[in-house]
This record gives structure tokens, sequence and C-alpha cells, in this order.
């Protein structure tokens, strides 16, 4: 007796009531590729890809998708979109909501990914990632991703005060480090680039044998004091910002803002608590597990042989948490 095997429907991406047409975003510097699940499709993801930048055609793509959508059911869903947070920062985040899209942005790195093996990455792998993490975190599912709270734009502007303070204050150490390290291989040590008699003090100087400083080190020297100079006003300037900042906020409001309360705890100073307000607090929490996965690079850190030392936290380590939240 001839026994005929059956072979079973191929499987679907996703087998669910979709109430949504659900679409991932993957950017890029030329292209954006749209990967989209909607009901009546045959539960299968469609990709699509616009030129980056064209906020005209992602529209009109969603609008494809819901007429469609519409032909094959006669009903009209709405559409849900998620990106990941990185280089295009939130403005299409900002658009889509101002269309009456449903937008979210996550941290790429709270994806759970598999980790038996080294896996590929292509924009389509990841789309189709993006989508099923979606679909899990719309269904209620705990622990699936984490949303990032977008910053209004106002919030997004004062932060612009503590990141071009740190970019200044690295720059300004690195000239420091490089005038030293010009007078070190004269056998000069001890010349402090910062103090205000640094011209005068530069003119004096000997080299390890007794002669005068070369002609042209000299010429290089003084120009990278000139970038210094520059810097040290750049950073006086934003400091300025800064404390007008301060100003505004202790002003604006009668009872005491965040940053005044900061500032009242003696172990915050004013740039440590400008990072705090702009870059942690500037959202308000529910509850304790939001606070403390906001601050979770605020931790203990190993010290030697492995052991931990108590009471001691990174605060570099903290301050890059808190910008990339």
């Amino acid at each position: 007796m001839q026994v005929v095997a059956h072979q079973p429907e191929a499987p679907s991406a996703i087998r669910s009531d979709l109430g949504a047409i659900f679409v991932s975003l993957e950017l890029s510097r030329s292209t954006w590729l749209i990967t989209s699940l909607s009901p009546g499709a045959g539960e299968r993801m469609s990709k699509h890809s616009v030129p980056a930048g064209d906020i005209g055609a992602l529209l009109a793509r969603f609008l494809e998708f819901k007429q469609k959508t519409f032909a094959r059911t006669g009903k009209s869903f709405p559409i849900i979109v998620i990106q990941e947070a990185g280089l295009d920062g939130f403005w299409i985040h900002r658009v889509l909501q101002k269309d009456g899209i449903e937008s979210h942005v996550v941290d790429p790195a709270s994806i759970a990914t598999s980790r038996r093996r080294r896996r590929a990455k292509t924009d389509r792998i990841d789309g189709e990632a993006l989508l099923r993490a979606l679909l899990a975190y719309k269904r209620g599912e705990p622990r699936v991703c984490a949303m990032v709270k977008a910053p209004t734009p106002e919030e997004e502007d004062r932060r612009r005060l503590c990141r071009e303070r740190k970019v200044l204050t690295t720059e300004r150490v690195q000239h420091i480090n490089r005038i030293k390290g010009l007078l070190f291989c004269q056998g000069v040590s001890g010349y402090e680039p910062l103090r205000r008699d640094r011209r005068q003090r530069l003119d004096e100087l000997k080299t390890g044998d007794g002669c005068a400083l070369p002609d042209h080190l000299k010429a290089q020297i003084s120009r990278e004091l000139d970038r210094l100079e520059l810097l040290l006003e750049q950073i006086k300037a934003v400091e300025a910002e800064r404390n007008a900042l301060f100003d505004a906020a202790k002003a604006a409001s009668p009872t005491p803002a965040p940053l005044a309360m900061l500032l009242d705890i003696k172990s915050i100073g004013p740039e440590f608590a400008v990072i705090l307000w702009t870059e942690a607090f500037f959202r308000s929490f529910a509850n304790r597990k939001q606070i403390a996965a906001s601050t979770q690079g605020w931790r203990r850190h190993p010290g030697r042989a492995g052991r931990s030392i108590a009471n001691r936290v990174c605060p570099n380590q903290a301050i890059r948490d808190c910008e990339q939240r």
C-alpha cells in the first residue's frame, strides 16, 4: 500500500491575529529598509526601501500599506513603527508622531540574540528581529526590549552644553600633553601650559644641555598655545551658558527645581549636576526599577586581583551611560 507523506505548509513568519500594521525601520546613510507585517498578507514580512532622508517617500509607503490592507480585509488598521536609537537621533520619531503614527525607539543592545554561535548581521535580518521584538512588546511580554524615552527638542538642545564642554576639555588635555611631550624631548620638564605666564616662561626655557629652544619647535609650541587659549575661551563661554541655564531653571519654578536640589548635595558640582539633569533626570520615573535601570552604570568597579572595592563608582562610565539614554 502506497503511503503518501503529508507535506505541511511552509511556516509563516508569525502566526497571530494582527490588530495593526507593524513596521520596522533599518536606517543607513544611503537607504532606509522598511520591513512590514500586515493583516491579511499571509502573516509574511515584506521588505521595501526608500532613499535615506526622504520622509515623503516613507509616508507614501505607509499609505500604500494601509490601502493594500484595506483592500484585502475591508478594515483600516493603524501603523506601529519601531527603529533603533542611533546616529539619526529622534527627528524621524517626531515626524511620525506628528503624523499620527505610533512610533517607538528601542535600545539595540536590549534586544535578545542567540548566543550559540556567531550570527550573520545584515539589515534584512536586523529588520526582522526588530519587528519580532515590537510584536512581543505590544503583546505585553516582559523584558523583551528597552524602549528609549525620546526627549523633546528643548531637552535635547540642553544636552549640548555639557557634551560640548566634554569635547572641549578632551581637546584641552590633548594640546597640553602635546606641548609637554615636545618639551620633554628636549629635556624640559615642569612647564605648565595652563599658567597665565605661559608665554613668558616659554621664552625663558632652556633645553637639557643648556641651549635655547630651537626656532621651529618654539614656533610650533606657540601655535599650540594659540589653539589652547582659543579652547580656554570657548570653555569659559560654555560654562557661562551653563550658569545662565542654572539661573533660568531656578527662576522658572517657585518650588526647588531638580537642578537646584542636585546642587545642594555637597558631593555634586555644577558640571556633574547639569549632566545628571539633562542626561538622566529630564524624564519622570514611575517606580524604583526605572531609576535603577537608568543608573545601572553607577556600579562598583573591580579593584586589583578581581576584588570589588566598596563605596566606589565609575563616574565616567556613569556619564557615558546617561548620554546613551
